[in-house]
């Protein structure tokens, strides 16, 4: 077993973890995107950020893919976290406005404008689709391609696939092929009709160092009463 800290307390997890299951493990809420259960970690999305170290030394890292280790210090919901959580859902908004899956997610951080250009792109490169025509489907019909603003995803050379096998796999993976409806204008390109808004604790100035991280969030759920 391993020993380290995570949001304050001391915790054991078993030896190969990730950051990401050991917090998920002992109910600590992660946002993520790119990863998805029994498809390999890919830390495409950095959705999933946590603050490891203390003081000056402190960084974020994706906790999909950084491994658990002995003494770490782990913050899942400090400020810097949830500050950064929030421009990685704006640059998403601005790839794929429609996509029903990020407007859930910027409508539970609080995130009701993008200040990007929109570009009303149809791939935001998680790798789900790959990954999982690889590891599930056992075809590896597509794949990424080219590189920087040319890379995407298709079968080489985007000939028809002569191992594609039609499953729909890549599809129920997808993030951004469910849409809603939404505005062209930055204010109002989140929805958030269908989704629960963030909690309003989560902003206040006393607590830099770890923000609200219940899901629900049980002082709001008090409020309603």
């Amino acid at each position: 077993m391993i020993s380290l800290t995570i949001n304050g307390l001391p915790v054991a997890v078993e030896e190969g973890s990730t950051v990401l299951e050991a917090a998920r493990f002992l109910g600590f809420p992660i946002p993520t995107l790119c990863h998805m259960e029994g498809l390999s970690p890919y830390g495409a999305c950095r959705l999933c950020v946590v603050e490891i170290g203390e003081g000056p030394k402190a960084r974020l890292v994706s906790s999909c893919t950084f491994p658990a280790q002995e003494g770490l210090v782990v913050r899942t919901a400090s400020e810097r976290v949830l500050r950064a959580r929030r421009m990685v859902i704006e640059l998403l908004l601005a790839s794929c406005p429609q996509s029903k899956t990020i407007q859930d997610l910027a409508a539970k951080h609080g995130v009701h404008r993008q200040r990007f250009r929109q570009e009303h792109e149809d791939c935001i490169l998680c790798g789900r689709c790959v990954r999982m025509c690889e590891e599930q489907m056992m075809a590896k019909a597509i794949g990424f391609r080219g590189r920087g603003d040319r890379r995407s995803i298709g079968t080489p050379f985007d000939e028809k696939s002569e191992v594609c096998r039609l499953c729909g796999g890549c599809m129920y993976v997808c993030p951004v092929c469910e849409l809603r409806c939404t505005y062209s204008e930055p204010d109002k390109v989140v929805c958030g009709g269908c989704a629960n808004l963030s909690p309003p604790c989560i902003e206040k100035d006393k607590f830099h160092d770890m923000m609200c991280f219940l899901d629900p969030c049980v002082a709001c759920e008090i409020e309603k009463d």
